[in-house]
């Protein structure tokens, strides 16, 4: 396919892809007790073949100004991330509008479980269950969970509750760690010769400080706000800094930090080291078209969603400057939901041996590996940037047209 097949072809499934609608949307209320709420499925085509049937999955977002437009816009993207990851779900979200940390938002809370779960997968329905988003709180799982007397109807649970713990685990952090292998191996380069930077420490960042340093890449640079700025490591990262950004004790990290010969700069710094990798861990829209010119790393490997804007990544790949795009580096968490959702490992043998742990990070490191050099060599045969051809295989998979 030359480029400008691949242009026509893209917009096409772009076109396609803006037309749809929603496959089910669920509104619920209880205006007694307050309680509104969404479900959304935006498309199952990619999934007929699934263990699952046709069946979205997705996060639970919760925030007080929730609107069933927001739900609907991140179901549509949901889609696409399911898709270009290769999994057997196709994309949804639910929400609530609400503010989780106001008083008897668990009775709110178990009421809105109550509403959604005729939708179901377990119930007939074409929804794979809750999950974790933004302003969820492990409680929720355990309210969930008791509320509906199910354990498969909340993904992300403990191991305990015959889960993943993907969050402790940072099974998404290793998808983004090795999606930087794999792109340093495609390239001809032994991941223990890699320099890295790592911008926030969150969940995200810690998981790819800890993946990265085990596949043998060196970090150079650190940065989080809540660290005191960016650092630049002196030494291996390793003993007391190493634990602390792990468990993501901050005030522990920091501690290490200045304890340590370690240098500290300022904050956004981070974005301008001349290393192999810079991991934009953090949040959207760090780099644009207004710093990315200070951008002096020879690849880019997006761990938050979105945190290069188009332009700033047309303008990396027109220097030379490869982005491995987020739906196709951090698709770790649907993943882990995906082996939650379909391993055959009982609850009490996942509590024994935490089967379903290394199943999901197995499944993350072979699905992933497997897309970024399906992404790298279709981007090469066309002639265009990763993030584009990235969204094309996410159409082709999206329509089932693979």
């Amino acid at each position: 396919m030359d480029r400008v097949e691949f242009e026509d072809r893209l917009k096409e499934y772009e076109d396609r892809f803006k037309a749809m609608e929603p496959e089910m949307e669920l509104t619920i209320r209880d205006p007694e007790l307050g309680v509104e709420g969404w479900v959304v499925v935006w498309s199952t085509l990619n999934c007929k073949d699934s263990p699952l049937g046709r069946v979205g999955k997705g996060g639970t977002r919760i925030h007080s100004g929730m609107s069933l437009d927001e739900l609907r816009m991140l179901a549509r993207t949901q889609t696409l991330k399911n898709a270009a990851a290769g999994i057997g779900t196709g994309g949804a979200k639910s929400g609530m509008k609400d503010d989780p940390q106001s008083p008897d938002f668990e009775t709110r809370y178990r009421r809105f479980v109550q509403l959604v779960s005729p939708a179901l997968r377990e119930n007939g329905g074409p929804w794979g269950g809750l999950g974790y988003d933004i302003g969820a709180h492990p409680d929720h799982c355990l309210w969930a969970c008791d509320e509906l007397d199910s354990t498969t109807c909340f993904t992300g649970k403990t191991v305990e509750m015959g889960g993943t713990d993907y969050d402790v685990e940072g099974i998404a952090g290793l998808g983004v760690a090795v999606a930087a292998k794999t792109l340093l191996e495609e390239t001809g380069r032994s991941p223990s010769s890699a320099t890295i930077a790592v911008q926030g420490v969150g969940a995200m960042g810690a998981a790819v400080c800890r993946y990265a340093a085990e596949q043998g890449m060196t970090i150079r640079f650190i940065a989080d706000p809540r660290i005191g700025g960016c650092w630049r490591l002196e030494t291996e990262f390793e003993g007391a800094l190493r634990d602390t950004i792990i468990k993501m004790d901050m005030e522990g990290a920091r501690k290490a930090l200045e304890e340590g010969p370690h240098i500290c700069m300022e904050l956004d710094d981070v974005l301008e080291q001349a290393v192999d990798i810079l991991f934009p861990c953090a949040v959207h829209d760090v780099i644009t078209s207004d710093n990315v010119d200070r951008v002096t790393a020879s690849a880019v490997v997006e761990g938050a969603n979105n945190p290069c804007s188009s332009d700033a990544r047309r303008e990396l790949h027109a220097r030379g400057v490869t982005v491995i795009p987020d739906i196709i580096a951090n698709p770790g968490g649907a993943i882990a939901a995906y082996i939650e959702l379909t391993s055959e490992v009982t609850n009490e043998e996942n509590a024994a041996t935490r089967a379903k742990v290394a199943e999901a990070k197995q499944y993350t490191e072979e699905k992933v590996a497997e897309n970024v050099r399906a992404m790298l060599e279709l981007a090469d045969s066309a002639g265009v940037d990763p993030a584009r051809a990235a969204l094309m295989l996410a159409y082709r998979r999206v329509f089932g047209e693979e």
